[in-house]
């Protein structure tokens, strides 16, 4: 069931992008969420299907989103922020440690 984390966390970025739009109407907020809750559902994908790339797929996907929350969440402090960069420390850590398994066998 490694590939539920990267729905779960796909999900919730895509439906957060659609919602800072609807609050705040930004299309970067909605561009990003699609696009990152893209890159997780790929991921998800490929991994359900036992095909290649998908753990580095979903790491990219958190390199993404630590890039662009982290940031903001040590500047502001605001909860938004730091939810997702708690995100996107769980994706790095558990799709490395998946992905070390993968070459370790």
């Amino acid at each position: 069931m490694t590939d539920l984390p990267a729905f779960i966390i796909g999900t919730l970025c895509a439906l957060g992008g659609t919602f800072g739009y609807v609050k705040t109407g930004s299309i970067p907020s909605v561009a990003a969420g699609i696009t990152v809750g893209a890159l997780y559902t790929c991921a998800g994908l490929r991994i359900r299907a036992g095909q290649s790339y998908g753990n580095e797929i979903a790491i990219l996907a958190s390199l993404v989103l630590a890039g662009s929350s982290m940031p903001r969440a040590a500047r502001t402090g605001k909860g938004l922020p730091i939810g997702l960069s708690v995100l996107a420390t769980y994706g790095l850590v558990y799709y490395g440690i998946k992905l070390k398994q993968v070459y370790s066998r």
